[in-house]
């Protein structure tokens, strides 16, 4: 039994995966606030997932744990977790003897990545694959042949900050017009003003309504995210683009955008056309565990060499 928890701003996914692959049981608890409250929901995740008689925790193997902001390579510590009021954490020194598992560390998006590459397999589609995360920020994992690519130094799919227009909106990493400025949750929040408890979906609503500064917003983030999609393709040309993350939540409505953006290059291109993007570019079905499975995933491999044995992904 090998468990797997996707620890967000809000809240933890966590599932229990059997050595089929199959998740068997699967809970979400409110995430705590810094590191002693992540530390307790990690700890109390696994618990749970015990709770209603699916999962053995007696017979778990391992636990992998995504989490967003820079973990170290070959390391559980994470740092600059901002989201999660966390700083600095070692999460196999804290939670590894109360679990009594080995415990292993991925950034969230890299995790997510692997687990929506897991499901696709299983239900027979192949191929290599990116997944966009279209969050507060925007960051890519990459998969091929079932290993996730990190890169030289574990920034492969950073395209949150590949300015795609100089004269674009500033961006908080200092550059104009990066795909985050345009595409991430956290830069429309800003731009748009309204807090809500959902606002890029608020904004949509205005957009439609023709508020005319909800539909500049609105046009720059399928512009943002059909740049993504054509940087990922044209620098590692994967067969497929999977997006996830918040923002997906608007499902057909961003879609309907972005493929309008993809139709566009396609349309005075004929090499973009031959590349058919709107045909390689599909939605994380929601709901999905991915990163919770993807974590799991992570954590088997961390149990894998600690019995000497030579696995990816």
């Amino acid at each position: 039994m090998r468990v797997g928890l996707d620890v967000g701003g809000t809240k933890t996914d966590a599932v229990a995966v059997d050595e089929s692959g199959s998740v068997t049981a699967r809970v979400r608890l409110a995430t705590g606030w810094g590191p002693e409250g992540v530390v307790r929901t990690v700890i109390d995740a696994v618990a749970a997932l015990g709770s209603d008689g699916r999962a053995d925790i007696s017979a778990i193997d391992s636990v992998g744990i995504g989490i967003p902001g820079q973990v170290e390579p070959g390391t559980a510590r994470v740092v600059h977790a901002v989201n999660l009021g966390v700083d600095e954490l070692d999460l196999s020194a804290a939670v590894g003897p109360s679990l009594g598992v080995p415990v292993r560390v991925e950034n969230d998006v890299k995790a997510a990545a692997l687990g929506a590459y897991a499901l696709r397999s299983a239900a027979g589609r192949a191929g290599s694959m990116a997944y966009l995360n279209l969050g507060t920020g925007i960051a890519a994992g990459i998969v091929a042949d079932g290993v996730l690519w990190r890169g030289a130094r574990g920034t492969a799919g950073e395209i949150g900050h590949v300015s795609v227009d100089p004269n674009g909106p500033v961006c908080r990493c200092g550059q104009r017009g990066c795909i985050e400025a345009f595409s991430g949750g956290g830069a429309i929040a800003e731009r748009w003003g309204h807090p809500g408890a959902f606002p890029v979906r608020d904004l949509f609503d205005a957009a439609d309504a023709g508020n005319p500064v909800a539909l500049e917003i609105r046009t720059g983030l399928a512009r943002g995210v059909a740049a993504a999609v054509r940087v990922l393709v044209l620098t590692v040309d994967v067969d497929s683009v999977v997006l996830g993350g918040g923002i997906t939540a608007l499902s057909d409505r961003l879609m309907a955008d972005v493929n309008a953006e993809l139709a566009a290059s396609a349309a005075t291109s004929p090499f973009m056309r031959s590349l058919r993007l709107q045909e390689r570019v599909e939605l994380l079905p929601p709901g999905s565990p991915a990163a919770a499975l993807g974590a799991a995933l992570i954590g088997s491999t961390a149990h894998s060499e600690e019995r000497g044995a030579l696995t990816h992904g």
